[in-house]
Parts: C-alpha cells; structure tokens; sequence
C-alpha cells in the first residue's frame, strides 16, 4: 500500500515527524521532489534533526530510504546528511538512489544566488539552494542525470562544455561573475560519481517488485499545495509540484497505487518567502505566537529565516486539501496555542466588497482580506494527553470546528514535537 505524506499550506506543516512516526509500520520511504531547500525537523531518541535531502525515514533500521527521480540531488549535501546523522549515534540507513534522479550542479546554487541578487527587492525570497536553476535545465533538457555519471565520459564532457558554453553567456553579460570551466566540472562530476556509487539503483524497478510483494510505501512531500507551481500562489512558489498525485512520477510508480493520502495541516498558519498571506499577524502578537510555536520557535529549519506568523487559514487550507485529494488530515502543533484566551479561525476572504471561502488565483488573493471566527481557548497544557475524549472541550471544539471547514477527517492530532506526542481520533 502506497500513503502520500503532504502539506496543504506554504510548507512547515510538521510532515516530518509524521513520517518518522508512521515509518515504524512501512518498508519504504521516498523522497519524490523538491531538494536542500526546505527541512523537516525530527525528534525522537537519537535527537533532534533538521533533514532536508534524505527520507524522514531514515531512523529505523527496518527501512529503506529512497531517493526518486524527481528529487533535485545535491549530492555533497545527501551524503554530508548521512555523515551528520551516523556521526550522532544513528545506524547507517539503507539508502537508494534513483539512476534517473538529476544532479544538482554547483552552477545553479551560483545562479540562484546572482539572480536573487539582481532581483534585489523584487526577488522570490529563495533559500539560494539552486532549486529554480536546477528544474529550468533539467524541463530545458541540458540537466544531468545520475546515470550519465556512469555513462561515456567523452560524452559527457563534449556535453558539459555546450552547457558551459551557454551559461557563461549569462556569467559575463548579465551577471558579470567568472566564467565556468568544463574541464572543473568534470573533476567535481567524477568526484560525484565515487560518492554516489554505491547508492545508484533502478529505483523504478525496485517499487514495482515492491508493490507485487505487498510493501508498505511512504511517499514524502516537501512544502505544501501553496507553493505548488501551477495551484500554489504562483509566482511565489516553489520550482517543483509538492501535490500527493507527483508522487507517482516523482517515485516512478502508478498513480492508482496512492490509496491513502494524508495531508499535514498546522493548528495555526506560518511561511517563509513572499507571496500573498491573507490571515498573517504581525508586531508582538506574531512575535509571541512564533516564539511559542513549533518545536523551538518558529524558524526556517533550512535559513533560520524567522517564519511569517498567521492564524489558521481555513479558506488556504480547505483548498490545500482539495488539491492534494486528502483522504485524511493530521492536524499539529495544536499544543502551542494553549496560551490564548481566544483564537481567531479566517472563515473567508473579503475581496472588493464580496465574501468569499473559494481560495482566489493570485491577482485576487493579493487584495483579499481576512473574515474571522473566534472561538475560545482552552488556555492549559495538552502535552502528556493521550486520549481525544481528555483534551479540553474548547480544545475538541477547535479541532472539531478545523474539521467541519476542510470536509475531511482529522484523525490524528499532534500535541507535541516528539514522535510519540500524537492523538489517535478514529
């Protein structure tokens, strides 16, 4: 069986430690978009982890841990992440590597950085880790797949220096940095190779004899709907789609195998980067609700960015959900909002006089503003509980009020960072 694990909001939802927790029941997870750019913070009993290449599933020594075609692959920071996490105490994962996955290349780390720099005040907030560079060439067709790196290496080299010779086009006239060597880069390439070697898999072939056995698959998202490049709040988006239905291109396996997929929702909302945030707080009362929240405040686990802070989104998050076909919805970091006397839920969006709880394109969604319900806080510590029935009234009613606007079950309810602070409701 085949569960997607996704965000329905800007991403920092808390997929993370849902994947690490429900890796204990699978066989395998896959990383199947996105790359170094956004993290997932962990704890369990080895520590507490920022991950931002490898599978949140990593931790248990009955896994296996997949990296799939579709991921943007930094290799010196996929196998930097195996030494960190093995240099705390954490047994050597088994890892995968998809032969078709592309490389990121050191160039587009450079390029996303000058092209921030030339945007200056107009540009996308980007965590300058290559990620709009990468997926431009790889659609652009003058990427490099992991298996080129194993392939004729005149071939490869006739094809770095046409490559070279396009960017360094860029490099002198528009950016006026230095110019690219070939001959360098494929001395970085080769070095790739030795590292990468003894991961390179057909990953494809590996999941569908998979699938025959019977094994249980987790598909790991990163960021949410809302930075999906064709239904998030585009152009402020991420470069790669962070829907459940990628997952199966991404992965290299039949759409119709996703049965179940389990979009993370966060109890209240929070970004990094720009783009349109319609239920976004600010001044002391953002500054207490992102010192309270997460697992340590409420920081880029990738930029250490102090995140935009907002109340629940329940237009966002409703849409979130519809476009990543949620068959479930975990609901986290309910425990952090325990200090409020009130809590502010945006039920609608006013734009141009009308009220609406259809998620607008983005034109629209810059002039929305937010339409509020407030319910009552509980104002205690959750944290311990265990049983739905012994949360709070005003808590349940929370919960219960966050379901009724998506249309979709809540069945888990996170009231902590550890792996273990989770609630069963059905």
């Amino acid at each position: 069986m085949v569960r997607a694990i996704v965000g329905a909001n800007w991403g920092d939802e808390g997929k993370g430690k849902i994947t690490d927790m429900l890796a204990k029941e699978s066989d395998i997870i896959i990383r199947f978009q996105g790359g170094s750019n956004a993290g997932h913070t962990i704890i369990n009993d080895y520590g507490k982890f920022a991950l931002h290449i490898l599978p949140s599933g990593v931790f248990y020594d009955h896994t296996t841990s997949i990296i799939g075609n579709g991921v943007a692959l930094n290799i010196p920071y996929l196998i930097g992440e195996l030494k960190d996490i093995t240099s705390k105490g954490v047994p050597m994962p088994r890892i995968l590597v998809s032969d078709r996955a592309q490389i990121m290349m050191p160039y587009h780390i450079l390029f996303d950085t000058y092209e921030e720099a030339r945007l200056a005040g107009r540009s996308f907030g980007s965590t300058k880790s290559g990620i709009a560079p990468f997926y431009s060439d790889k659609y652009a067709k003058i990427g490099f797949q992991v298996c080129e790196l194993f392939g004729d290496e005149t071939a490869l080299m006739e094809k770095l220096e046409n490559v070279c010779a396009l960017k360094n086009v860029l490099l002198e006239h528009l950016y006026h940095k230095p110019l690219l060597d070939p001959k360098e880069l494929f001395d970085t390439m080769m070095e790739y190779k030795e590292m990468i070697a003894p991961y390179v898999c057909d990953v494809s072939r590996y999941l569908h004899d998979a699938l025959k056995e019977g094994k249980n698959i987790l598909l790991e998202g990163q960021l949410g709907s809302l930075k999906d490049p064709d239904h998030g709040i585009y152009p402020m988006v991420t470069s790669s789609s962070t829907l459940a239905a990628y997952g199966a291109i991404g992965a290299g396996i039949p759409p119709y195998e996703i049965k179940n997929i389990t979009t993370v929702v966060k109890a209240y909302s929070s970004a990094v980067g720009a783009g349109a945030f319609v239920s976004e707080i600010f001044g002391d009362e953002a500054d207490e609700l992102r010192r309270r929240g997460g697992d340590g405040g409420e920081f880029g686990a990738t930029t250490g960015r102090p995140r935009r802070m907002g109340w629940f989104d329940a237009v966002a998050t409703r849409y979130g959900c519809r476009v990543q076909g949620t068959t479930e919805a975990v609901l986290t970091v309910l425990d952090v909002l325990g200090y409020l006397d009130e809590i502010p839920i945006c039920v609608g969006y006013e734009i141009d006089g009308k009220i609406t709880k259809d998620f607008p394109t983005t034109p629209d969604l810059e002039r929305a503003k937010p339409v509020y319900k407030t319910l009552p806080g509980w104002k205690c510590e959750i944290r311990g509980i265990k049983k739905y029935e012994e949360l709070p009234e005003n808590c349940q009613k929370y919960v219960e009020t966050i379901e009724e606007e998506l249309g979709v079950p809540v069945t888990m309810v996170s009231n902590g960072p550890g792996r273990d602070d989770i609630i069963f409701r059905r």
